[in-house]
């Protein structure tokens, strides 16, 4: 049976981190993931999970100057230190709150100076969480929504995964954004399925709830199992609707 974990970033947005927990193990949802919990202790967090049972699956390192428009710091020259704090901090909270795998934002970069700058932030991520047990994180985002961010397809995170050539590295598969810039989702599961560390789905293009839009998701799940993935699947979409009122979706995509 296909399970799912529910991104808190956008669903259940409106309420704190750790009662946005509780919500997803009321709606049925098997774990739980984030973006950026730094304003909610860690201990609060882990309190939640505690209380519900529910892993957190993922977290995000920090964007930097959000009213700037930023969107990371790993690949940005200059900013190495910022970076590695953002990095630090980012796997401090994930170990305290239990959480296996931290996505390292690379931020809007071009160019060999910036590749370079994530590579050196990469594997400093990669050799400080190797200790503590968490798995490192890259996402293409798409350049519709990410106009300019460094990472935007998956045979740059493939090449990227070997250059830095950490076995704790992995690829974040996110269907609504590879569906946008690549495409042949089913093909790319198969090719890619080695490097993936966790899986996101939303509808394409609107990045709504999954039971709209031109992916069939029935079918990319029936692929992801066939393949072998059994962890829980990221619901990362966005809505004009309370969460409660689009998750219609669960009980036809669960079988």
């Amino acid at each position: 049976m296909t399970r799912f974990s529910a991104n808190l970033g956008f669903l259940w947005n409106d309420r704190p981190l750790p009662d946005a927990i509780r919500a997803a193990k009321s709606a049925g949802f098997d774990a739980v993931e984030c973006h950026w919990p730094y304003d909610i202790p860690a201990a609060e967090v882990a309190a939640a999970l505690s209380e519900t049972g529910l892993g957190m699956l993922g977290l995000n390192t920090r964007r930097g100057d959000v009213a700037a428009g930023e969107n990371g710091l790993s690949a940005l020259v200059g900013r190495e230190n910022e970076a590695r704090e953002a990095i630090d901090e980012a796997l401090d909270y994930a170990r305290q709150t239990g959480t296996g795998k931290v996505h390292v934002m690379a931020g809007f970069a071009q160019g060999e100076a910036a590749h370079a700058c994530f590579i050196s932030a990469l594997r400093y991520a990669c050799d400080k969480a190797a200790p503590l047990g968490i798995s490192i994180l890259i996402e293409p985002l798409n350049h519709y929504d990410a106009p300019g961010y460094f990472l935007s397809t998956t045979t740059q995170a493939q090449q990227i995964i070997a250059e830095v050539d950490r076995p704790n590295l992995n690829l974040m598969f996110d269907c609504y954004h590879v569906q946008l810039m690549e495409g042949d989702l089913s093909h790319r599961l198969e090719k890619l399925m080695p490097l993936i560390g966790h899986i996101q789905f939303a509808s394409v293009p609107d990045r709504g709830p999954p039971d709209s839009g031109e992916i069939n998701y029935a079918h990319i799940f029936d692929v992801v199992a066939r393949l072998g993935f059994d962890a829980p699947l990221g619901a990362e979409y966005k809505s004009t609707q309370k969460t409660d009122e689009t998750l219609g979706w669960m009980t036809e995509l669960r079988a």
